[in-house]
């Protein structure tokens, strides 16, 4: 018997280790068949091999040494590129694992620098692939984000690559070239994917079975890019944090906090040290008795209720916040907005996530620098202008229904990845897990909701979408990690089961781990709009105690917003006499 996945050819189903197998394997466990959570579905799983034919993986059938010689310029249509070299990775230095690679580095035309990890032992013919964060411009290959305790990435079952996107750190100078705009806004990950492949493909003498994608930030981004753009590309995709309304996060969002936090372009009115016992008034305000906000949406603590009395200052005992203190504080968890109150993006900071907004919202003194300033910096100069604008700062921006057409209505189609129609990618049997700190302090996780339920929206329905999609929120969690929450996990064996046996995840368990490396706490997370509660009275910090409730404020979620989520991508644009020209095709 032969078994097909989207065109690729399998080998006989008895040979075919599940992935389940191989965490068992790996860890000793035994391989549970259940669904495990709320809201799991079976759907055709695949028989099961005997755990002992997972052992040795599959070989490579040449050296590593020969992979730099080969001449793949013209194997796949469209995407010339080469290899510059291929060394062998000893165990011990593969930060990945415990398993000597093949590394190979090349670049694809005209400058996207790629580099892979191919095992040399214990590979099980699936590949992953890696995003990056920021506006990237280097590669890494040596963590992904998603994968706490994933055993298998650990072994060696999967070959591994990144690229840089098509160009070198320089913040977004690399945007004044449409090569690089293009390769940066939605090429790069799809001829990255076809090139890896073919390179696995000469190296082990036979395809890639499974193809997966895990990123967070801009790597969430590129994910869900993936997802609707090129929807064979992967069959599961994980998207952390994703940076998909790109175009308004790095122009509106940013700066509408900045110019927030430097009143009228005075010195700032909160710092570093105010962040602390403001936390403290929003934990108290919001009734969280363990230090974490399970459900920040359904707070609407106002902090004109720890406003200075008249002749009183702040101090240390007794804290409390100036006029201007409170306009900040208020503007921030409104998100930005014009005079008539519609939102330039779908999304704002929620209660719960003050301690995080050091250095990136919040500056260490009042004159200091912050992460958003100079994110928009880069946006507003270099990227959404047809030309190089290096004299405006976050400062220029206007909150204005014309600037906002002014600066989305020509980089949508380029930098964003908006598009809530995935049915391609559901009907090539695609499965995707969306997460996101509900404590970003970059990202604000309320912009993945709103993307989440437009998702719903078109692909009719909560039932419908879980069957594909699903998304986990994080409380107390910083973007991508660290923050008050537990912040590590495994989605990506939950992604595997997914697409090998037909598991969807019920749950996942998120760990708190100290630099030593011991769990200190463990908390479940329920696909959106459940809520982990504490409704045992069992310990806070041991996942036994939480069960799922229904989230009203998450379900109900509206925004009024002067954008919207649609489908189809048709153009993107071209330099037309030194001018950037997008065609808007929207459909």
């Amino acid at each position: 018997m032969l078994l097909r996945l989207r065109g690729r050819r399998w080998k006989p189903a008895a040979l075919i280790p599940t992935f389940a197998a191989l965490v068992a394997l790996a860890t000793g466990a035994s391989v549970a068949l259940a669904d495990g959570g709320t809201g799991g579905r079976s759907v055709g799983s695949r028989a099961s091999a005997p755990v002992s034919a997972a052992t040795a993986g599959i070989a490579p059938a040449m050296d590593c040494a020969d992979v730099a010689s080969l001449d793949l310029a013209s194997a796949v249509p469209g995407v010339p590129f080469a290899i510059g070299s291929a060394t062998e990775l000893a165990a011990g230095s593969n930060t990945l694992g415990d398993w000597a690679a093949c590394l190979v580095k090349g670049v694809i035309a005209p400058q996207i620098h790629f580099e892979m990890r191919l095992p040399r032992t214990g590979w099980q013919a699936d590949y992953l692939q890696l995003g990056c964060g920021g506006l990237c411009g280097n590669v890494s290959t040596s963590s992904a984000p998603a994968s706490s305790g994933c055993a298998p990435l650990t072994t060696g079952a999967f070959a591994v690559a990144s690229s840089d996107e098509g160009h070198s750190l320089g913040g977004g100078l690399f945007s004044t070239d449409p090569t690089l705009r293009a390769d940066f806004g939605y090429k790069s990950d799809h001829q990255l994917a076809q090139a890896a492949k073919k390179i696995i493909e000469k190296y082990y003498g036979q395809p890639a079975r499974h193809a997966y994608f895990d990123g967070c930030s801009q790597g969430g981004h590129q994910g869900l890019t993936e997802a609707q753009r090129y929807p064979e590309d992967f069959d599961g995709i994980i998207a952390g944090a994703p940076a998909n309304n790109f175009t308004a996060l790095n122009t509106f969002s940013h700066a509408w906090t900045a110019q927030s936090v430097f009143l009228n372009g005075g010195p700032a009115t909160l710092t570093t040290a105010d962040l602390q016992p403001l936390h403290a008034a929003v934990l108290k305000g919001c009734g969280a008795t363990d230090g974490i906000i399970a459900d920040p949406l359904s707070c609407t603590w106002d902090p004109a209720g720890i406003r200075c009395e008249a002749g009183r200052t702040s101090t240390p005992e007794a804290f409390c916040l100036t006029a201007d203190q409170v306009t900040t504080v208020r503007r921030i968890y409104a998100g930005p907005t014009d005079k008539h109150g519609s939102l330039l993006y779908p999304g704002y900071q929620l209660r719960g996530s003050e301690l995080n907004w050091a250095q990136v919202i919040v500056p260490s003194t009042p004159t200091g620098p912050t992460g958003d300033i100079n994110f928009v910096k880069d946006t507003i100069r270099y990227q959404v202008f047809d030309s190089p604008q290096p004299h405006l700062t976050y400062k220029d921006v206007k909150f204005t229904e014309a600037y906002y057409e002014r600066i989305v209505g020509r980089n949508e189609g380029v930098y964003d990845a908006t598009d809530p129609d995935l049915r391609a990618f559901e009907a090539a049997g695609g499965k995707l897990i969306l997460w996101h700190g509900l404590g970003d302090q970059h990202i604000p996780a309320v912009g993945t909701m709103a993307y989440y339920k437009a998702v719903q929206k078109v692909m009719g329905g909560q039932k419908a979408t879980e069957d594909f999609a699903r998304l986990f929120l994080l409380p107390g969690v910083a973007h991508c990690g660290g923050g008050q929450g537990p912040d590590s996990f495994d989605a990506l064996t939950a992604l595997t089961d997914w697409v090998t046996e037909g598991r969807a995840p019920g749950s996942l368990l998120t760990k708190s781990v100290d630099s030593g490396g011991h769990t200190t706490a463990t908390r479940p997370v329920f696909p959106f709009p459940y809520v982990a509660v504490n409704t045992t009275g069992g310990p806070a910090d041991e996942a036994g105690s939480y069960t799922p409730v229904r989230s009203t404020a998450q379900a109900r979620l509206t925004l009024d917003w002067l954008g919207s989520f649609r489908s189809g991508y048709e153009t993107v644009g071209n330099w037309v006499d030194g001018r950037w020209v997008v065609t808007r095709g929207r459909s």
